[in-house]
């Protein structure tokens, strides 16, 4: 399997010195793997039927070609278009292991019962729950992939719903990135009901990260044990059949790849993955998520001035992740008490209509457009499965 910075490389080359329409080119990719052209190198001594074998396009195999006999004549036999080493250490999977990465995502947890949680009402407006509620459905409905993969896909999720909602409100005009082709080559995936377009994260091992995943993992009824201390992961009988088959995804950001017009690595810096086109990070996705649930103070009261007044800035984010580990608890008992009578497809699809039960009342039209409400946890743990 070829390396994340060769893929990286090949993309970026394909694109930009050989002109060759980028949905193409993501495309190809595999294909070019299988026959061991991965550099403007292999591809500079290939014929032109080797890589027309490919493309199935004797014009564009000649273009591809031409650019890398080309580029071959400007660097070394052996060297490969590679971005300089301090805008390469800006991916995503380069700075940390995927052990790392994932323990710095970690989200808030509690062990709160019933009681204590059908007693709390948040404050806050319709992404964040949109967010909240795709994370925690992805431990069920797509268990292999790691937070930081759902924290991703979550993001795309709301970021998808808001455009269509903004479209809808006559906020925004014309098709959208994935109407526009953006997103041809690329697999899917369903999330809450959005087709989202994904790329694959080869060479990320779930592996490395499954021991602090299992936390996560267990029955919702499970007591969530302290993240203090030493984790064991947990022992998977075919590691490398998973990763062939069920790789770690990223959320693709289409609409920032046609703002870009389709450049890999032109992206906003730390905002791209291992083939250089942009994703939805998960530190944003975290970092949203965590400082958008109030405690709810009325129907009438503005919360976010009044928990303001009252608490240190210290003292309100505390609260808020409280607040948060209390509504992903609260979920994840929906969640589970559902996944052993319901289809992965089926739980997915219902996820929407319990987030449109519970969130946040606001005005019709664009006057409710980002405006906040509460959100009863009671009304959530109603929705589990009687029985």
């Amino acid at each position: 399997m070829s390396t994340q910075v060769e893929v990286q490389d090949l993309l970026r080359f394909l694109a930009r010195d050989a002109k060759i329409p980028l949905p193409i080119a993501m495309a190809k990719i595999k294909e070019l793997q299988q026959v061991s052209l991965m550099s403007p190198a292999c591809l500079a001594k290939a014929s032109v039927q080797d890589i027309d074998a490919v493309f199935a396009d004797e014009k564009l195999a000649k273009q591809v070609l031409n650019a890398a006999k080309r580029l071959s004549k400007k660097r070394p036999s052996d060297a490969s278009p590679t971005l300089p080493s301090k805008q390469r250490r800006t991916s995503l999977e380069e700075p940390m292991t995927p052990a790392t990465m994932e323990e710095s995502l970690s989200l808030p947890k509690t062990t709160e019962d019933e009681e204590v949680l059908s007693k709390v009402v948040l404050y806050t407006n319709r992404a964040p729950l949109v967010l909240a509620f795709a994370v925690a459905l992805l431990k069920y409905t797509m268990p292999d992939q790691p937070l930081s993969s759902r924290l991703s896909l979550a993001q795309a999720v709301v970021s998808v719903n808001s455009r269509s909602k903004a479209v809808s409100l006559g906020l925004e005009k014309g098709n959208s990135a994935e109407e526009d082709g953006w997103g041809q080559g690329q697999p899917k995936v369903r999330v809450m009901g959005r087709e989202i377009r994904v790329l694959k994260r080869w060479g990320y091992d779930p592996q490395e990260v499954r021991g602090i995943e299992s936390h996560e993992q267990g029955s919702a009824k499970d007591e969530v044990a302290s993240s203090a201390g030493t984790v064991k992961a947990e022992a998977d009988p075919s590691p490398k059949q998973q990763l062939e088959s069920e790789p770690a995804l990223w959320g693709l950001d289409l609409e920032a790849l046609r703002t870009s017009n389709g450049l890999p690595g032109s992206g906003t810096q730390g905002q791209t993955g291992a083939q250089g086109l942009p994703i939805y990070t998960p530190q944003s996705a975290r970092a949203y998520i965590l400082r958008s649930f109030f405690t709810g103070l009325g129907p009438s009261t503005d919360t976010t001035q009044a928990i303001s007044k009252k608490k240190s800035g210290k003292e309100l984010s505390v609260e808020i992740e409280r607040n948060l580990a209390m509504l992903l608890r609260a979920l994840d008992l929906l969640y589970a008490s559902w996944s052993h009578v319901l289809s992965t497809e089926e739980l997915d699809r219902r996820a929407w209509s319990w987030y449109i039960h519970v969130r946040p009342e606001v005005q019709n039209g664009v006057a409710g457009w980002g405006g906040k409400g509460e959100v009863k946890l009671s009304d959530i743990l109603d929705l589990r499965r009687k029985g």
